[in-house]
């Protein structure tokens, strides 16, 4: 019998879905007055969605990043050769497509929270303005993403089409596009660490140093 988890598009909607009744739920439980009130000061459900969303986008794009870093590269070495055009035809090209729109998402719905804060411009100048460590963790963690979009879309991306034979290229130009791109996977996956602790200390470091 055919379930509905054999599509990945259903999948998604009923994660949706699950996701929408429990807030509802939640919001029913805090309408009743049963237990503690809900936060406030958050700007709002459009605001949380942003949050969720961009911590969405987040788990993709890092999840991706890793997964190139510590299972895909290591095992081409490994993978017959006959075999290795199944990953650079098939799953690295899809592979890629989610991991450049997740790093564009992440961005996005991130600087859409740090303007509606109201503290991009503090963060952006690493917290050399008047909130000071408040914004500076969040600024390193800022800046760093936008050094790994950058490479996603400007770097890795361009070489890796050459690299899988998107584009039409020469094979000693597939040879330094692959190392162009290990080089920026690499850059990124050594970003990754201190961005993630910027982004989940955001709060928590400002006030342990403060």
């Amino acid at each position: 019998m055919k379930s509905p988890f054999d599509s990945l598009q259903t999948t998604v909607v009923l994660g949706l879905v699950l996701t929408v009744v429990m807030v509802f739920l939640v919001m029913g439980i805090a309408d009743h007055g049963v237990g503690a009130p809900l936060p406030e000061g958050h700007g709002g459900i459009a605001m949380f969605v942003a949050r969720w969303a961009h911590v969405v986008s987040g788990i993709m794009w890092i999840g991706l990043l890793w997964y190139f870093n510590f299972v895909q590269v290591p095992s081409m070495a490994e993978i017959p050769a006959e075999l290795k055009p199944a990953v650079s035809k098939f799953i690295a090209p899809r592979a890629l497509w989610w991991f450049r729109w997740a790093a564009a998402s992440t961005v996005l719905f991130g600087v859409v929270l740090a303007g509606a804060g109201g503290y991009i411009v503090d963060a952006l100048a690493l917290g050399l303005t008047d909130r000071g460590a408040d914004t500076s963790i969040i600024g390193f963690g800022i800046w760093f993403a936008l050094i790994m979009a950058f490479n996603v879309w400007f770097i890795i991306w361009p070489n890796q089409k050459k690299a899988l034979g998107i584009v039409t290229a020469t094979d000693d130009e597939k040879k330094k596009a692959a190392r162009m791109a290990f080089l920026a996977s690499r850059t990124n996956l050594m970003l990754s660490l201190p961005m993630l602790f910027a982004m989940l200390g955001m709060r928590h470091f400002a006030d342990l140093i403060s």
